[in-house]
């Protein structure tokens, strides 16, 4: 008999009717994960099937009674946040939001961390492109929460592969860091790869490794560790993003391992000039780290999660264990609203290798 890998909860695990498009959702273990915070996009220009829309965002509190529903609270408040966005883009870079929020609890230190996207998009497109950071936060709870310089700060040439955001921290290793994982991104052009595949110029979403001697203070970028182009894996062929990493209390794969959730993403359909422009399917599916040296060894072959209401777009953000063997993952469903996921630890441990 087959085992269950999972159960897709019915009902929307965020409601508010001031905002139709939420997702992101991040949450406090310290309030026994009834707390936390969301995105909410306040305005959506373009359509999310196809490239160059643009969502502008701002992040706000949430709580719950149980971890099924959640309600929207008041706008998240960062000390410092307009100054260090005006100091990072000044008058030439139009700042669409902070993202796809992460809390991470120092445990040691008693403190709360929050990381972030810093999104800014240029105002004269002709010349640059996006200046993609990965921002900090810290304080004692959320509302404390005092800006600091980006942990990983990007860049804005058009090629570069300096962007920063998604990020799965990772525990400290023998020798004392984290090799934490964000998504970053490389543009390639032809001959480095098969253009009847890709098309003459895509921008890749690669994951790649952020060295971490303090959660405070800025990373050091490290190697790609998964490129989507260099894999055959049709689920995950264009865009690839690190979801959670799973406790070994949940799923334990060994030592120095740990299994986690990615986000992956189709190779997206070429207009006539050979050029991606309308995205396919983002889905849910599961690789395995070695957070010692930083390697991913295996990305399943198929996903695990595309939701049952989804056109596009199934990307998870969060995972609380409930119980022996059970937890619930995160989703938000086409960048519009969140779906928790029941998974058992049993059903996935039969898809590993």
């Amino acid at each position: 008999m087959e085992q269950k890998t999972y159960f897709e909860h019915p009902d929307k695990a965020v409601g508010d009717n001031r905002f139709s498009h939420m997702m992101a959702i991040t949450l406090d273990p310290r309030s026994k994960y009834k707390e936390g915070i969301i995105r909410c996009i306040t305005s959506r220009s373009g359509d999310i099937e196809f490239r160059g829309y643009v969502d502008r965002s701002v992040l706000y509190k949430v709580s719950g009674d149980t971890l099924e529903k959640f309600s929207i609270d008041n706008q998240l408040v960062i000390k410092g946040a307009e100054e260090m966005v005006q100091r990072l883009g000044g008058d030439l870079w139009d700042f669409i939001g902070f993202e796809d929020p992460d809390i991470w609890i120092d445990e040691l230190m008693g403190k709360m961390h929050l990381y972030f996207t810093i999104a800014l998009i240029s105002k004269d497109r002709s010349k640059a492109h996006s200046i993609i950071s990965l921002g900090h936060a810290e304080g004692d709870d959320l509302d404390s929460l005092s800006m600091t310089a980006p942990v990983l700060l990007g860049d804005k040439y058009e090629y570069s592969n300096h962007k920063a955001k998604e990020i799965s921290v990772a525990p400290i290793n023998k020798n004392g860091v984290r090799l934490n994982l964000f998504e970053s991104g490389d543009r390639r052009k032809d001959p480095y790869y098969d253009t009847s595949k890709f098309g003459k110029d895509t921008s890749f979403s690669t994951v790649r490794v952020a060295i971490a001697k303090d959660m405070s203070k800025e990373w050091e970028w490290g190697e790609i560790v998964f490129h989507p182009a260099d894999h055959k894996i049709p689920w995950i062929a264009e865009h690839a993003s690190p979801g959670p990493l799973l406790p070994r209390s949940f799923i334990n794969i060994g030592a120095d391992k740990l299994l986690g959730i990615m986000n992956g993403r189709e190779a997206s359909r070429l207009d006539a000039a050979n050029k991606p422009i309308h995205y396919r399917k983002f889905s849910i599916g599961l690789f395995i780290y070695n957070y010692e040296n930083g390697k991913i060894e295996w990305v399943s072959p198929e996903p695990l999660i595309r939701d049952s209401e989804a056109k596009i777009i199934t990307f998870a953000s969060e995972f609380v264990e409930t119980k022996s063997g059970e937890g619930i993952l995160y989703a938000h469903v086409d960048d519009s609203f969140v779906r928790a996921y029941t998974l058992y630890a049993e059903g996935i441990r039969a898809l590993l290798p």
